[in-house]
């Protein structure tokens, strides 16, 4: 098993063909971009290809009318002025004799990565396709979008495979008014769409996309919209957004499938969201997103205008969906306060229908930060010309070049040997090394230490190190005597802090006996006793710190007594790939269960975690526990910061 791509060139033949400002943007080049920078990677070769097909009519049916589907079929016979007429019938849509094959080979090729998926045959996968189709709905095209391919995927999902519960992720730029539409009474499928909003002055203009809009009868808390209000939102605020809002509920929910609409309007450069959010913003997303439904994702290609931000942001989701360790994101992690004001307004509109916001003190906010203005939109429609800042457009070419000083490791992933690592069943391409450091180098870090005079570990532990501050190994496990634990630990700090004072390590230690803030940089957190605790735990504390630290290397160390279950340990590995670019090295002691470094080797993979098993909501004390650490330190780590109330005046309020 491994990554699917699926693509179809005869998806570039539709194009505008006459002139019109709105829709020049949704261009054949978007798709020879994004497929030409994954072959330029690399990326391309290391992906299993699926075919593409046309989806049947009846696939098509699944969530668009039979009217509707004859009309565009009907579009394959038109003339020029017969198809523009037809085209401003629709909101920002155009028609070529060619849309109603590109629009089944759109839905077709999502079909079949979801068929693929499903079925075992792949991992995950990305589906490269235009026209896109978050927009579309039952009965109308709509911004670009012909047929809505997530919804078709979703539908398709739950009747052939039996599925009960799917997440949608939209992280186009845009409101995917299409999907919420088809799906706002349904409660197996929760749909999350950020998109800018602007307090309704930003296509597509509707009241349905703010905060307050949950869905309807059944499906209230299904709907989750989070409105951005302003231009300019980075790397920190997306993350803020999937910490505290997406992952909370996605958890809770327990999707059997992941579907993204992947829109990278919503990335740097990109004229239609005038964001800050650098590509491998959008690994980072799709690592994070792996922790759910077992790693079962689909991709789908939405927006995206900015041709080489388009591009590099595609090969970093891909890189993501291969395992592949994301470089480290960019730039301040602090979210704006307006970017802060919309994370509170959505969990308080989902605070009654979801148990993991419950008891939170959640309150909406009063008074925004921006406000509307009446009359005349405040911004363009799609594809209308934007002014770009000077310093942006510098910003991204700098951001796009340093992507390229970024190469992955020669070995994502090794252990040294142990008698009960050479049981594990692993990876061929997980390296089982047998070196040492030399015998000097050993000897002089092991002098301070009494435990270690005879420990021969520590030389395969250094040299394991080495490897990972090299650059030749992105993360590895090594075995440890439980008498010298503590000594190799204290060794590992010290050796990276020895390569200079700049050097950031994150030590995690949440088996403390009470939850206490011992300063900035030491804090204990007793272990949850749910999952629902347990999760809380790692995504409102620990990945917000471990963000905002921003360190050089992830040291995890699990003694006998850590209390960890396997796939809560799995999990914990999996998302500390993310703040150091998949640099992690966990200690482990070599009386622990081979389960358990199982779990652990395959986490620090990439490969995805196991399931915590059913949700259970945090405890009274958890919960009280975390908001006490929260707000004793988001002072220091904003990343912490749920609400706009919490913060000092960030970066880019207006």
């Amino acid at each position: 098993m491994g990554t699917a791509l699926v693509y179809h060139e005869d998806m570039m033949a539709t194009r505008l063909l006459w002139d019109d400002s709105e829709c020049k943007i949704e261009c054949p080049e978007r798709l020879a971009a994004a497929l030409g920078s994954l072959r330029q990677c690399g990326l391309e070769q290391r992906c299993l290809h699926v075919t593409a097909r046309e989806a049947s009519e009846a696939e098509l049916g699944l969530v668009h009318s039979p009217e509707y589907v004859a009309l565009v079929r009907g579009t394959q016979t038109l003339g020029t002025e017969e198809l523009q007429a037809l085209s401003r019938q629709y909101d920002a849509v155009y028609f070529h004799p060619s849309t109603f094959h590109c629009g089944r080979l759109a839905v077709g090729a999502v079909l079949q990565l979801v068929d693929a998926v499903l079925t075992g045959a792949v991992h995950n996968g990305l589906a490269l396709v235009r026209p896109p189709g978050h927009h579309s709905q039952r009965a109308a095209a709509n911004g670009f979008c012909v047929f809505n391919n997530v919804a078709i995927a979703a539908e398709h999902a739950k009747r052939k495979h039996g599925l009960h519960r799917i997440l949608i992720v939209d992280w186009d730029i845009h409101h995917g008014q299409g999907i919420q539409y088809i799906f706002e009474d349904d409660p197996s499928v929760l749909y999350f769409s950020w998109h800018r909003y602007e307090h309704g002055h930003f296509w597509p203009f509707l009241p349905e996309s703010d905060a307050d809009t949950v869905g309807q009868g059944q499906g209230r808390g299904f709907t989750v919209n989070l409105p951005w209000n302003q231009v300019g939102m980075g790397n920190a605020d997306y993350l803020a957004a999937f910490l505290h809002v997406l992952l909370p509920l996605a958890s809770e929910f327990d999707p059997e499938l992941v579907l993204i609409s992947a829109g990278f309007d919503s990335a740097i450069g990109d004229p239609e969201g005038q964001m800050q959010a650098t590509p491998e913003c959008f690994g980072h997303l799709t690592q994070l997103l792996q922790v759910l439904a077992g790693g079962r994702i689909c991709a789908v290609l939405e927006g995206g205008y900015h041709l080489e931000s388009l591009a590099q942001s595609v090969c970093m989701t891909v890189r993501a969906l291969l395992g592949d360790p994301v470089p480290v994101l960019s730039g301040p992690m602090v979210p704006c306060h307006s970017a802060l004001e919309s994370i509170q307004n959505v969990r308080a509109a989902q605070a009654p229908h979801w148990k993991s916001l419950r008891q939170q003190d959640v309150a909406p906010v009063l008074s925004t930060s921006t406000h509307s203005t009446e009359g005349k939109p405040l911004s363009p429609l799609p594809g209308d010309p934007i002014c770009k800042a000077e310093a942006e457009v510098a910003s991204l070419s700098f951001l796009l070049d340093q992507q390229h000083l970024h190469p992955t490791p020669p070995v994502r992933m090794a252990i040294t040997l142990t008698a009960a690592d050479t049981t594990l069943a692993l990876s061929p391409h997980v390296l089982r090394q047998e070196g040492s450091s030399p015998k000097w180098e050993t000897e002089a870090w092991a002098r301070p230490h009494e435990s270690l005079a005879q420990d021969e570990a520590l030389g395969k532990l250094l040299y394991l190190l080495n490897g990972i501050l090299d650059g030749q190994v992105n993360s590895g496990m090594a075995a440890t005597s439980a008498p010298a634990a503590a000594a190799n630990l204290d060794v590992a700090i010290q050796r990276v802090l020895s390569l200079g004072a700049q050097r950031r390590i994150l030590w995690l230690n949440i088996r403390g006996k009470e939850a206490a803030t011992v300063s900035m940089f030491h804090v204990s957190m007793p272990l949850p006793e749910t999952t629902g605790g347990f999760q809380s735990c790692i995504f409102g504390l620990v990945l917000p710190m471990a963000y905002g630290f921003q360190p050089d290397l992830v040291l995890v160390a699990l003694g006998p007594d850590h209390g960890l279950q396997e796939p809560q340990a799995a999990l914990l590995a999996a998302v500390l790939r993310g703040p150091a670019g998949g640099r992690v090295l966990a200690l482990l002691e070599e009386k622990s269960a081979p389960e358990l470094a199982q779990v652990l080797v395959r986490a620090l993979y990439g490969e995805a975690p196991p399931s915590l098993g059913p949700f259970l909501a945090a405890s009274l004390e958890d919960r009280q526990a975390l908001m006490s650490l929260r707000a004793q330190l988001q002072s220091r780590w904003e990343m912490l910061r749920v609400a706009a109330s919490e913060s000092t005046e960030g970066r880019g309020d207006s």
